[in-house]
C-alpha cells in the first residue's frame, strides 16, 4: 500500500514487510518532538489519529499520535509539586514529550530512544534520571519496552504514562465501544466522581473520563480495548503498574484517547500509586498496542 507521506520531524521509521517487499505495518516516530510516536498504519488502516500542524509548530504541543506522559500524567495541583523535601514545577503531563529525544540504536523493526535530564528537566523536576524506550514493530503491534533509571542520590519518584489518539472518525463514534467493568470513575469535565454506565457514550461534547476500577470484560490481564464498529479493534495491553486508565475525546474532532496511566493525577502530590526508584536503580515497564 502507499502510505501518507511523512514529515520531515518524522525521522524514524519501523516497517513490517511481507516476502514480497510490500509493506503490512510502519510506525514513524519524531525524537526531536519528544519522542512521540506520530503514525501507526496497519495495511489500510489508519490506528492514530495526528494533527499535522501541532507537530510542526514546535511552540504547540502535539494534538496526535502517542504522546509520552513522564514524570507526571495529567495536571498537577496549581502545576506544582513537593515530594520529601523536593519541589517542582510543570504543565500537565510532565516534561518528556517537551523535550528531544537522542537516537541510540535503528534496526528495521525497532529503535532505542533515551531522554536524559539536563538543565531543563532538572529546574522542572530535580533528580537526574536517563529514560530508555525500545519501540518495536511486529506486523499489527507495536510494543513499548521502558526502562526508567534514577541517577541521583536520592529516591527518584515518577509516574508514567501515554496519550494515543486513536482514529476514529466523528460518523463512526456512535458505533465505537471500550468495554469495562468499572463501576466509578472521575468526570474531569464535571469536576466530580461518578458511577460509570456502561457504555460510554462517545458521542458527547466532551468525554474526559477517568475508570478508578477498570476491568476488560472477561478477565484478560491489564488491558482496554477500543472496539471500531466494523469488526476490527484495537487492544492496549500493559504491565500491572498501568492501573489507571483515562477516555478521551471530544465532538467533531477524529479521535479517541485511550490512555493508560502508572497513577491519577497530581501523584507527586499525593503519592496515590506514585512509582519510587531508589538510587541508582530502574524500573522497566512496557505497553503494547495490537489492531486485531
Amino acid at each position: 500500500m502507499a502510505f501518507p507521506e511523512i514529515t520531515p520531524l518524522e525521522t524514524i521509521t519501523l516497517e513490517d514487510a511481507l516476502h514480497d517487499g510490500v509493506s503490512r505495518s510502519r510506525v514513524c516516530i519524531a525524537p526531536a518532538r519528544g519522542g512521540i510516536v506520530t503514525r501507526f498504519d496497519v495495511g489500510e488502516l489508519r490506528v492514530l489519529y495526528l494533527d499535522e500542524a501541532t507537530l510542526l509548530d514546535q511552540t504547540k504541543n502535539v494534538r496526535g499520535g502517542n504522546p509520552v506522559l513522564f514524570p507526571s500524567p495529567g495536571p498537577l495541583a496549581d502545576d506544582r509539586f513537593t515530594w520529601n523535601g523536593r519541589s517542582g514545577s510543570m504543565k500537565q503531563h510532565g516534561i518528556a514529550r517537551l523535550e528531544p529525544w537522542t537516537v541510540e540504536g535503528v534496526k528495521e523493526q525497532e529503535v532505542t530512544l533515551v531522554l536524559s535530564s539536563n538543565e531543563r528537566t532538572r529546574a522542572a523536576f530535580p533528580w537526574d534520571f536517563e529514560v530508555r524506550f525500545r519501540y518495536r514493530l511486529d506486523g499489527p503491534k507495536l510494543r513499548i519496552e521502558q526502562r526508567y533509571k534514577n541517577q541521583s542520590a536520592a529516591e527518584m519518584p515518577f509516574s508514567a504514562g501515554f496519550h494515543p489518539y486513536f482514529y476514529v472518525p466523528q460518523a463512526a463514534k456512535s458505533a465505537a465501544k471500550i468495554p469495562t467493568k468499572a463501576t466509578r470513575g472521575w468526570d474531569n469535565v464535571q469536576k466530580r466522581e461518578v458511577e460509570v454506565k456502561a457504555p460510554i457514550d462517545l458521542t458527547a461534547k466532551e468525554v474526559d473520563l477517568h475508570l478508578f476500577d477498570h476491568a476488560p470484560p472477561g478477565g484478560f490481564g491489564n488491558r482496554a480495548t477500543l472496539e471500531f464498529g466494523d469488526g476490527s479493534k484495537v487492544i492496549v495491553s500493559a504491565s500491572p503498574e498501568f492501573g489507571r486508565w483515562v477516555v478521551w475525546t471530544l465532538a467533531g474532532k477524529d479521535f479517541v484517547c485511550l490512555e493508560p496511566w502508572t497513577s491519577p493525577a497530581n501523584a507527586l502530590n499525593t503519592g496515590d500509586h506514585l512509582l519510587v526508584v531508589p538510587p541508582g536503580e530502574e524500573r522497566a515497564l512496557w505497553t503494547e498496542f495490537a489492531l486485531l
